[in-house]
């Protein structure tokens, strides 16, 4: 499908726009010369919106409207779980989760555990997430992205990827978070709108006269095993939604391994200007997760439609679910493709640009600075940052196509592999936050034990659905975490958090916020169980 000269014009407007606000936000003040808290946490400034809009930017990516797009395809609206009980783990992360961070002015994940249980986990856990940050989810945005863009413009998907590499290295390596985060305000604006132009367009092909709301009611009608929330046993996708542990297990433990604990995620929050405007940012995140399954789930769904009834390839899209987005954009009129194909291209740069600060931060912060070049130059920090990231990305081109070239999901796999170390991530830190004789000794344990039981459960139980491991294993975590802190000696005396001195009472307007949210939530699974 080509772009026409609108589209062009478009995307190329927002491109410039783009450029031209990260150029603009990563200015600094005469005499100042950046430093690490400029490039690696906004010099502190973030206020409430921007925190929330770079929340969603970074993270709906090529990962969740491809991947989510395909999943709605195969298995309906199960699959906006992974979106909707965010906006849950969002509002408990920032009141209870935010004080604990801010109190310890920290810069990254790891600076939590070495002031929480020592230098030694805190190194092992940098380097994980190094590792995990570049091979598995920077691969995978790239190679999504390159996915989408070869479907929409016919270009091949390596040139595709290195494109979209480039594109947020230009944007984002000088300026560091600010760039990324203030940005991200365009980005969000454009992919909400992009998003829902593609979720009308395919709803009114479902309607025809009657339009998107009767293409929706006609989904509604026609497909309506694709509307349960909670899937039965004997689904074939059960495996991947194993029914109400979606709901009570281990999924849990994925999204607080991830909003909770991930520095690609947390880190636009320790770069807020205080404790409330983090959290009032958070609790705004949490209202736009409400929105993406209507940008990214709908349009999978109403694909499936389009593909029983002969307007579009059943069997292709069967085969390769995570084409179903950019198939159907190629269903977009002129002009409005210019703004669904922007909408997709801010999604995939926006992860990128964020997945590489967090890499270059933690290897900066946490690995370089303190065992290969300690007490150098602000200045000299800031450039190994923008070194780190480039590097980053060179190799996150290099590893995407043979890690994810064959896979039939790269969203579900992409769970499975994280999963693997969620529940010692998890355990980690809610017995580092809340139990003051956890130790060092008990943090490997469990660490440990985590990857372990999820290798021995994988292949020594292989029918177990993943979701319902991760629970079990959870809960395994942190009884070997309890036992072995118990049976060794107790952290220093400077190692537990005190939380009888943070505060962790929170505004009005935050909690009217929950509880409208807590309340939306509920009837979703209510009216769509």
């Amino acid at each position: 499908m080509a772009l026409e000269t609108i589209d062009i014009v478009i995307v190329a407007f927002y491109a410039v726009a783009l450029f031209a606000i990260a150029f603009f936000v990563s200015r600094e003040p005469a005499g100042h010369t950046k430093d690490t808290e400029d490039y690696f946490l906004a010099g502190k400034a973030l206020p409430w919106w921007a925190i929330g809009a770079s929340l969603i930017a970074a993270n709906i990516s090529a990962e969740q409207i491809i991947g989510q797009s395909g999943q709605g395809f195969v298995v309906g609206i199960a699959i906006a779980a992974y979106e909707w009980q965010a906006a849950i783990v969002l509002l408990i992360v920032a009141k209870y989760f935010l004080p604990i961070f801010l109190e310890r002015n920290i810069f990254t994940m790891p600076q939590f555990l070495e002031t929480r249980f020592g230098p030694e986990v805190k190194s092992i856990m940098a380097v994980f997430w190094i590792v995990l940050y570049t091979a598995v989810n920077l691969t995978s945005i790239l190679w999504l992205g390159g996915l989408a863009i070869s479907a929409v413009t016919g270009v091949a998907v390596l040139p595709a990827m290195a494109g979209l590499a480039a594109f947020a290295a230009l944007y984002s390596l000088y300026g560091g978070l600010k760039a990324v985060a203030m940005t991200d305000i365009i980005q969000v604006v454009v992919l909400i709108i992009g998003g829902f132009a593609i979720t009308w367009i395919a709803l009114g092909l479902v309607g025809g006269d009657r339009g998107a709301l009767g293409g929706l009611s006609t989904l509604l009608g026609e497909i309506p095993g694709h509307f349960n929330m909670i899937l039965e046993p004997d689904h074939p996708k059960y495996s991947d939604l194993p029914g109400i542990w979606t709901l009570l297990g281990g999924l849990w433990v994925l999204h607080f391994s991830y909003w909770g604990f991930n520095q690609y995620i947390i880190q636009r929050a320790l770069g807020a200007e205080n404790l409330k405007e983090a959290q009032k940012g958070l609790a705004f995140a949490a209202f736009l997760k409400l929105l993406i399954p209507l940008i990214v789930v709908i349009p999978g769904i109403a694909a499936l439609w389009l593909a029983q009834n002969g307007q579009l390839d059943m069997a292709a899209l069967s085969k390769t679910p995570d084409s179903t987005y950019g198939t159907l954009m190629t269903l977009v009129p002129g002009g409005l493709r210019g703004l669904v194909f922007a909408a997709l291209i801010a999604a995939i740069v926006s992860s990128l640009a964020s997945m590489m600060n967090s890499i270059s931060t933690i290897f900066t912060m946490d690995i370089y600075r303190d065992y290969i070049a300690k007490d150098k130059s602000e200045t000299h920090y800031v450039t190994v940052g923008r070194i780190t990231a480039f590097v980053a990305m060179v190799l996150a081109l290099i590893l995407a196509k043979p890690f994810l070239g064959g896979m039939e999901s790269a969203f579900q796999t992409i769970q499975e592999y994280t999963g693997f170390i969620a529940p010692g991530i998890v355990a980690i830190f809610l017995l580092g936050f809340f139990w003051k004789r956890a130790n060092r000794e008990g943090a490997f344990a469990l660490l440990f034990s985590s990857v372990v039981l999820n290798l021995m459960a994988k292949f020594g139980l292989p029918d177990m659905p993943f979701v319902l491991r991760i629970w079990i294993v959870f809960l395994i975590c942190l009884v070997i975490g309890v036992i072995v802190s118990l049976l060794t000696s107790p952290p220093k005396e400077d190692q537990p958090v005190d939380v009888g001195g943070i505060s962790f009472k929170t505004s009005i307007g935050f909690n009217t916020a929950s509880l409208v949210i807590v309340l939306i939530m509920t009837l979703i699974y209510v009216f769509y169980w």
